[in-house]
């Protein structure tokens, strides 16, 4: 899939018809962002034109086309492992920079409703004057943010951030008619903080089939080339435990010599060099491949291409109540996963599904892949039951129930 990109013109007259535009705020960049782009596409399949605002790559074209999605990009860059001001005044100045776009194409598009996508929570402000001006406001939660800070800046945890932002969470859902949270455990989360289950959906993170689908890309058997391929595509960010990845190889690596073994990691963040030094420190550099960021579309053959899938992360407050989407990816693509074993994935996924490891353990990562290794009947297994799960929780599935729940709220009569 590509984008064309080209500017929004006089020629794209104001909607008038029955059904009028989504706006979705989001503060990343849209094209790298699987929640948004699936519920995107989702609502332009079902004749609802969606518009994005979203941030700007540098070199991309401020406003362009993508499956049929219209997005301006506001001049706003990420700045992934910076310290804590940093981060705040780029989601400052995305807010001011939606708020203003988002009321200026108001005037034209005549929004039926606006969807926000977090973090930042408070960005859902951007949306206050057309709530103020009667146009519907659906909250999704990608993150529990007080949580997700605890894990992300342990060191700048203290009564008053979390504090502050169990405040922002709380006006934000306030101000909104609708909140989705993406799985069970977050939902409750939602509920015990007071807020009222009438305003609460939740709308999982499963992956699109169509996108996911291992009879479009060559069938790998399992080391084919006498290599075990271990794959993991996501974020390079301390919360998913890649050092204690980098550990597990080298156990493998001495513990059985024999074994042909590379990790392939797919992905960006603040932790590339840091597996690095390790991967070298380990006398293992050789074998472990950094990949840096693929295009959405590439994670599925990538995958492909691999022998084992990695789903790992940390135990801490933030990853109790989170289901990585790496399960569902490796799952659906039919390759055995290794996941580390937390409430979020056993509410979703049986024990004989995957390959579980305690988290925080590289010992018992290595003995977890070791098993998927050297039981050939029992891997297959599990992959097939886990690849039957991950179907049942793909977005074809889910993607009903969002659209449901977004025509609920929108407002399609334009007023004079």
């Amino acid at each position: 899939m590509t984008a064309t990109d080209r500017p929004v013109t006089a020629t794209d007259r104001p909607v008038t018809a029955r059904r009028r535009p989504v706006a979705m705020l989001v503060h990343s960049y849209y094209e790298e962002d699987p929640r948004v782009r699936r519920q995107a596409e989702t609502l332009v399949a079902a004749g609802r034109p969606v518009d994005v605002f979203s941030l700007r790559r540098p070199g991309d074209a401020p406003a362009g086309t993508l499956e049929g999605v219209r997005i301006t990009r506001l001049d706003v860059q990420r700045h992934q492992g910076s310290p804590i001001a940093t981060y705040l005044a780029e989601y400052s100045a995305f807010l001011v920079r939606a708020a203003f776009a988002l009321a200026h194409a108001h005037r034209r598009r005549r929004y039926a409703l606006v969807q926000v996508h977090t973090p930042p929570d408070f960005l859902a402000f951007a949306a206050l004057p057309l709530r103020l001006a009667g146009v519907p406001l659906l909250l999704d939660l990608h993150e529990a943010t007080p949580e997700f800070f605890r894990s992300r800046w342990p060191g700048a945890t203290n009564p008053l951030t979390i504090g502050t932002l169990t405040v922002v969470e709380r006006l934000s859902t306030t101000i909104a008619d609708r909140v989705l949270s993406v799985n069970q455990a977050r939902h409750e989360r939602l509920v015990a903080l007071g807020i009222p289950a009438r305003k609460l959906r939740v709308v999982r993170n499963g992956p699109v089939v169509a996108r996911f689908d291992p009879d479009a890309h060559p069938r790998r058997a399992f080391m084919a080339d006498g290599t075990l391929r271990l794959a993991y595509a996501g974020a390079l960010t301390p919360l998913y435990g890649l050092v204690d990845v980098v550990d597990a190889l080298a156990i493998l690596v001495e513990r059985r010599p024999d074994l042909a073994v590379e990790l392939h990691l797919y992905g960006r963040g603040d932790s590339e060099d840091e597996l690095r030094q390790r991967a070298a420190e380990r006398g293992i550099a050789d074998r472990v491949v950094l990949h840096g960021r693929i295009a959405l579309d590439a994670v599925a053959a990538s995958l492909a291409e691999c022998d084992i899938a990695l789903s790992p992360i940390r135990r801490n407050r933030f990853s109790e109540i989170s289901l990585s989407t790496k399960v569902f990816e490796g799952a659906i693509m039919e390759k055995p996963v290794v996941a580390a074993d937390l409430p979020a994935a056993r509410a979703e996924f049986e024990a004989d599904m995957l390959a579980w490891y305690a988290p925080d353990e590289p010992a018992d990562l290595a003995r977890a892949i070791l098993r998927v290794v050297d039981d050939p009947a029992w891997r297959a297994a599990v992959a097939g039951r886990a690849a039957a799960r991950a179907r049942e929780l793909a977005w074809d599935g889910e993607a009903p129930r969002y659209v449901a729940i977004v025509e609920e709220l929108a407002r399609d009569r334009v007023s004079s």
